[in-house]
């Protein structure tokens, strides 16, 4: 079945290739059986399969359905272009093996459509990625208090490491030049010297080895932070200078 090149692909054109595969693998093919798609049965095995043109949430949650009363669930849609490097790839796949559901994909390049199965489904095994999980856990035990609105999109959130710089700004803003060493015994943490040295938010001035003095434009910055500024302004309020003062 050669498609035109200008003619639209429907839903039903994915039909065909997997019935004809479906049938030499053995199988007894139907179509819209009690709102299945695609059903096939050998010996005692039931398979369903559910179609549309792009992976979406109503394929889901109808193949989720079927796994009800089938053995084996798959979706087909058509192939994206890119195919496994097309955005969402790896998400899509990721999901479907999550809900142990296999994937199935027509595409029609050629001269006839192409049916791959990417992958049959399978028992999902749950693995952790100890590095995100590591990183998540850092993230959140570096911040002091959730600025951040759940769902926020185009708006600077307060992530650890800007409020890691504010907690120095604050410092710099009451003492006034200071080492890396004396804003570690202040409690800035152990990524201080990255933070001055990178300079990311352009608040802060080396004026000499080993000394950081604020810039003017991180006074009006802290504004914007004014609730947490505040927060670290108390932390060293009744911090006597003078005991810093001989420290490198």
């Amino acid at each position: 079945m050669k498609k035109e090149a200008n003619k639209k692909i429907m839903e039903t054109d994915l039909y065909e290739p997997i019935y004809n595969y479906l049938i030499s693998q053995g199988y007894i093919v139907h179509s819209e059986v009690k709102n299945c798609d695609i059903t096939a049965i050998k010996g005692k095995e039931l398979v369903v399969i559910e179609m549309k043109l792009r992976f979406n949430v109503t394929l889901l949650m109808q193949a989720v359905q079927r796994q009800k009363a089938a053995d084996s669930v798959y979706v087909a849609i058509l192939k994206p272009k890119g195919g496994a490097f097309s955005k969402g790839w790896d998400d899509m796949c990721h999901l479907l093996k999550r809900l142990e559901l296999g994937l199935i994909t027509v595409s029609f390049n050629g001269k006839k459509p192409m049916m791959e199965i990417v992958f049959h489904p399978m028992e999902y095994k749950r693995k952790k990625n100890n590095n995100i999980r590591k990183a998540i856990i850092r993230e959140i035990n570096g911040r002091y208090m959730d600025y951040n609105i759940g769902g926020s999109t185009r708006r600077k959130l307060m992530t650890a490491y800007r409020e890691n710089s504010i907690h120095i700004a604050c410092c710099l803003e009451k003492f006034g030049q200071l080492s890396p060493k004396q804003l570690k015994e202040l409690g800035t943490g152990e990524k201080t010297q990255s933070i001055l040295s990178k300079n990311f938010y352009g608040w802060f001035n080396r004026v000499s080895v080993g000394k950081y003095e604020l810039q003017e434009s991180a006074k009006e910055a802290l504004k914007n932070y004014h609730e947490l500024a505040e927060h670290y302004r108390k932390q060293i309020k009744n911090i006597d200078i003078s005991e810093f003062n001989s420290k490198a």
